[in-house]
């Protein structure tokens, strides 16, 4: 028996044109190739230097093992995929199927003897429906204990419009019904205008203002001063998600509590409506003053301090709230309602995390609950949530909040004459330890964890230490928390980076008790996802922008040109085959250029070499050899980067081509960097403000927890100084020139 039985896409046939599934296997290697095969596990892949790794058969029994598939022999592993073949290709429909535009059709498969014509009805989410009659198109014939079942496809009903509905197929006396998600074929665009932004880090905003992290006002402020002072189209901003908002393990955005809400240590409290009307809170926070200066006057973001303080106020306020008008208590009861389960499950997650920890102090994460408040859906919750529906509801009241402020900062940034305003990021991770696995934990993989294989940056790999989604129960739900996390990242905002895009095509797996050299890749449903995110983005009016750094197959930046996903690239990567930095024409159009990103030097500190520093400092290189190793290499790039500089005439005639052993980032060379950033063909140039400002300090160090100050680091100058001061002018008047030069304003 040669070749594979069957692939994830369509059947594989004989001669005949007839597939054929044949059990037992032969042997146990067989059996497990064959379920590796049907699940998407990677029995190969490649690493960033184009070394051939096959992970051993362990790896691959504790991934299929943490799908659902009994590998404890081959008659197991036969028998899961047995159940596998019946539940996911030979019922009458699928349990979702996620069409669009160009792809308007119902895969069926019709059981022996069944025949004739399909009725088929689409139940849209309007509350209407469209029926029609169909005839199997495209039949394929499939074999299987004996029999032959009949595969083919059906249209869609004409003139279905873009949503989330159900369709039900009717053939033979038998019916079925699937989720039925229709898309747009490509991503929303504003059209083909070359534009650029600053990107920021929300809680490293400075402000004579602010209660010891950035908030809303700050960033309303930052967008009329970028939008005035630089021509910018946007403002890039970190992940806002909320957080358990705990150093050193609980403050990093890309590792959030909620991927569906934001953080609220971002709310500016004064600006709040019920602060306005409540004398006493006025006055409490005159007293807090001292406090507020404390906090404000450190060098680094004190989570637990400003998250503290702003809960005691915000407590205060949902009284005041309690007590108010009619009108703000509809515009809230609103919110509740469109938000539906989702807001409630996290508000009751948040509610019992409070009350918990403060029964018990050292009782930190939900998996060290009483097991009774472990399941969302245990009697015991439910009669917390009744209890205590003020303290549910007082959370929901936050996170109201938080999007009324988001909603008024990009409102904000549209009015001060940014086409796109706010520009957000979506992280790929949730934190194993946050709301999102206690409230949906049968949407993830049970025994194994998330991350990436060894690349230049992290020698060692990187283990993100959260477990992958588990896709089949995601697709028979209609992949409705999937859209919902899309959904909710796009609010407010006329763009959205999607960080690791790759995710949606295959995620490197690791299992438990390996490390990050240790695991495999598995594919992902791409175009299901990918359809997903155009639907939303249209009904969001944002941009998308795919995060697609590292291990990247063709295929994957294929598909996302497919359905106009922008790429994502990075001065420091994007090298010619012969090792030389690509010039400004030869990026591609359909792209986001950047100098680099929150895990990598700033444009200062590549000069320096101060994360090459940071990574020997916190333990993370083997030894001095690969310390000495690395800052070869970055010497070479550094000349390299002189010489291209020179070669586009961006540096000034006479400057020394010996300036990669200069000590420092001079103004010419900064000067040059962004200019040769600006010329690049792609459609979005953004500027970390770090480089706009010559900073010197990356934001986070990959691999590290607290031997360095991830996400906590401060911006070197106030909103107050980005107005005012003479240095900061000239780095604008700089960025405004090549922006003008280059047609990325107007």
């Amino acid at each position: 028996m040669a070749g594979p039985l069957w692939t994830l896409g369509d059947y594989m046939a004989n001669e005949a044109g007839v597939a054929h599934y044949v059990f037992p296997s032969e042997n146990y290697p067989v059996a497990l190739r064959r379920a590796a095969e049907a699940h998407g596990v990677q029995e190969v892949y490649w690493d960033i230097w184009g070394k051939e790794h096959k992970p051993d058969i362990e790896v691959q029994k504790a991934v299929l093992a943490s799908m659902g598939v009994n590998v404890s022999s081959a008659d197991t592993i036969d028998q899961s995929l047995r159940d596998w073949l019946r539940r996911e290709r030979l019922a009458l429909l699928p349990s979702c199927v996620v069409s669009s535009d160009a792809d308007a059709w119902l895969p069926v498969t019709l059981p022996p003897g069944a025949g004739g014509s399909v009725t088929v009805t689409v139940a849209l989410e309007n509350g209407s429906a469209l029926s029609a009659e169909r005839r199997l198109a495209q039949v394929k014939s499939v074999e299987f204990d004996g029999l032959t079942w009949s595969r083919g496809r059906i249209p869609l009903p004409e003139g279905l419009p873009h949503g989330y509905h159900k369709a039900t197929v009717a053939a033979s006396g038998l019916t079925a019904t699937c989720e039925l998600v229709h898309c747009p074929d490509k991503v929303y665009d504003t059209g083909n205008h070359r534009m650029a932004g600053i990107a920021i880090s929300l809680y490293g905003l400075r402000s004579n203002r602010n209660w010891g992290c950035g908030d809303f006002n700050d960033l309303q402020r930052f967008s009329a001063w970028a939008a005035k002072e630089a021509e910018a189209s946007f403002v890039a901003l970190n992940p806002l998600h909320a957080l358990a908002n705990r150093s050193p393990f609980n403050t990093s955005p890309y590792l959030p509590a909620s991927t569906y809400y934001r953080n609220f240590i971002y709310l500016d409290i004064e600006a709040i409506p019920e602060f306005q009307h409540s004398p006493l809170v006025q006055r409490l926070r005159a007293k807090a003053d001292n406090r507020i200066a404390e906090l404000r006057a450190l060098e680094f973001v004190d989570y637990e301090g400003v998250a503290r303080l702003k809960r005691f106020f915000l407590q205060l306020l949902y009284r005041q709230f309690l007590r108010g008008g009619a009108a703000r208590r509809s515009e809230f009861d609103a919110f509740r309602r469109k938000e539906g389960r989702l807001l409630e499950r996290f508000a009751v997650y948040s509610a019992l995390d409070e009350r918990l920890h403060r029964l018990d102090a050292n009782v930190w994460i939900w998996p060290h609950w009483p097991a009774e408040y472990q399941d969302p859906d245990s009697p015991e919750v439910a009669d917390f949530a009744r209890r205590e529906w003020r303290r549910v509801e007082f959370w929901q009241f936050v996170y109201w909040l938080v999007d009324r402020q988001v909603e008024q900062a990009q409102a904000r940034a549209v009015a001060a004459g940014m086409p796109i305003g706010l520009y957000h990021d979506l992280a790929l991770a949730t934190d194993r330890c946050g709301s999102d696995l206690w409230a949906y934990r049968p949407y993830f993989a049970n025994g194994c964890r998330v991350g990436a294989p060894p690349d230049d940056f992290s020698p060692k790999g990187q283990d993100w230490s959260f477990p992958p989604p588990a896709v089949e129960r995601h697709r028979a739900d209609g992949y409705r928390l999937f859209a919902a996390a899309i959904r909710n990242n796009s609010r407010h905002g006329g763009a959205l980076r999607i960080d690791h895009v790759m995710r949606f095509f295959r995620l490197y797996w690791i299992p438990e008790g390996k490390d990050a050299t240790e695991g495999t890749y598995v594919r992902e449903p791409w175009r299901d996802l990918l359809r997903i995110v155009a639907l939303e983005s249209h009904r969001n009016r944002v941009m998308v922008i795919g995060e697609d750094l590292g291990t990247v197959e063709d295929y994957v930046r294929e598909g996302l040109a497919e359905i106009g996903v922008l790429s994502y690239r990075l001065l420091y990567f994007e090298k010619t085959d012969e090792g030389k930095f690509k010039r400004p024409d030869e990026y591609p159009a359909g792209a986001v250029v950047s100098s680099t990103t929150h895990d990598l030097p700033t444009l200062a500190g590549y000069w320096l070499g101060r994360d090459v520093d940071a990574r020997r400092n916190a333990g993370l290189l083997p030894d001095e050899d690969s310390y000495r190793d690395q800052m070869r290499a970055r010497l070479e790039d550094k000349h390299k980067m002189v010489e291209i500089l020179h070669d586009l005439q961006l540096l000034p005639p006479g400057y020394p081509r010996d300036a990669a052993m200069s000590p420092e980032l001079t103004g010419e060379l900064h000067n040059a960097a962004i200019g040769f950033l600006a010329s690049a063909n792609s459609r979005l140039f953004v500027l970390n403000q770090e480089d706009l400002t010559k900073e010197t300090e990356q934001q986070n160090l990959p691999g590290s927890t607290w031997e360095y100050p991830n996400w906590r680091r401060k911006m070197r100058y106030s909103i107050e100084e980005l107005e005012s001061d003479a240095h900061v002018k000239d780095f604008t008047r700089m960025l405004r020139k090549w922006l003008e030069r280059t047609g990325r304003v107007g």
